[in-house]
């Protein structure tokens, strides 16, 4: 189809707590000290743009807890994916996970999520920002992208050509949102440094679970275990620090007090404490949706396109 005419397309009332431009990320500037910033939940913002007709690489709103209040400037698609949220439409409830076309000047109002953290916002054309290492995206932490969004902000549309937008996708089947009480099972694989730790730390990382503390972001969340949290840490047969060296998303870092630090999108590209482990990149989403409070566990996978790597067999 012919691109969509660019021009304000959303003009923010309510921002909630924190709403972001994002998109999947960047792919260069690692070696520059740029995080890979995006949507932490990316598999929710590609579910929302192929809702709308967009390439799975536009940029659209990252909402943490919902709250998102905006008056539509065009007529266009809207789509909001990841935690289930209500939607309000001048008022008149809609569904989530689904096409919403809208005309302009109507007033989209969304609410808290029932469960799961994050909403993410597909809107047809994308939404325009200003390119770095390839991607739009906001990084509040290193003061990269577009700043958070404020009362009174405009938002322009990218433009973007679109197919036909649909009223449901296959790939909501596969969107998983939220931890909860039940619990969470992430693979990961062996750290670079995993044999800083003492083999018995190495069984207690998969055996323990671990509650995501008040102390998580963007830039990671700090763990604590479910059961005596004050007694159980990672136990090193190394001691101190190493140099820095590179870090990725997922990858669990541990500092001296032996709590876990699982690495999210806008974490520092280096790093100077071991890494115990890299949480699979097919379990990266979810992280994106859990709260604090809720439970993670581990286990050990091994990557086949390794020729080396160790598993603790329990």
């Amino acid at each position: 189809m012919d691109p969509l005419p660019a021009g304000p397309v959303l003009r923010v009332l309510e921002p909630g707590p924190l709403c972001l431009l994002q998109d999947l990320g960047r792919r260069t500037g690692l070696g520059m000290g740029l995080p890979r910033a995006g949507a932490l939940d990316r598999a929710s913002l590609r579910l929302a743009n192929r809702l709308v007709g967009n390439p799975e690489t536009a940029a659209g709103l990252e909402l943490l807890g919902g709250g998102l209040v905006v008056q539509v400037m065009a007529d266009t698609v809207l789509a909001f994916c990841g935690a289930p949220a209500p939607v309000l439409v001048d008022g008149r409830p809609e569904p989530s996970h689904t096409a919403l076309p809208v005309r302009a000047g109507a007033q989209v109002r969304v609410g808290r999520p029932s469960h799961g953290l994050r909403v993410l916002l597909g809107v047809a054309g994308g939404l325009a920002g200003d390119l770095l290492a390839g991607s739009v995206s906001s990084s509040p932490t290193a003061g990269l992208g577009r700043a958070p969004l404020r009362a009174g902000d405009v938002l322009d549309s990218a433009g973007l050509a679109t197919g036909p937008w649909t009223a449901t996708d296959l790939g909501l089947a596969a969107a998983a949102v939220g931890g909860g009480s039940d619990g969470l099972m992430l693979g990961v694989f062996a750290g670079p440094r995993d044999d800083w730790f003492t083999p018995a730390a190495r069984a207690l990382f998969v055996a323990t679970p671990w509650l995501v503390s008040p102390e998580c972001d963007r830039v990671g969340m700090r763990l604590q275990a479910r059961h005596h949290p004050a007694q159980v840490g990672l136990e090193r047969l190394v001691t101190g620090e190493l140099p820095s060296e590179a870090v990725i998303p997922g990858s669990v870092q541990v500092p001296p007090d032996g709590r876990p630090v699982v690495f999210l999108a806008d974490h520092p590209t280096t790093g100077g404490y071991p890494v115990i482990g890299v949480v699979d990149p097919a379990d990266l989403d979810v992280l994106g949706q859990v709260r604090p409070g809720d439970e993670l566990r581990f286990e050990w996978r091994i990557n086949p396109g390794l020729t080396k790597c160790r598993r603790v067999l329990l």
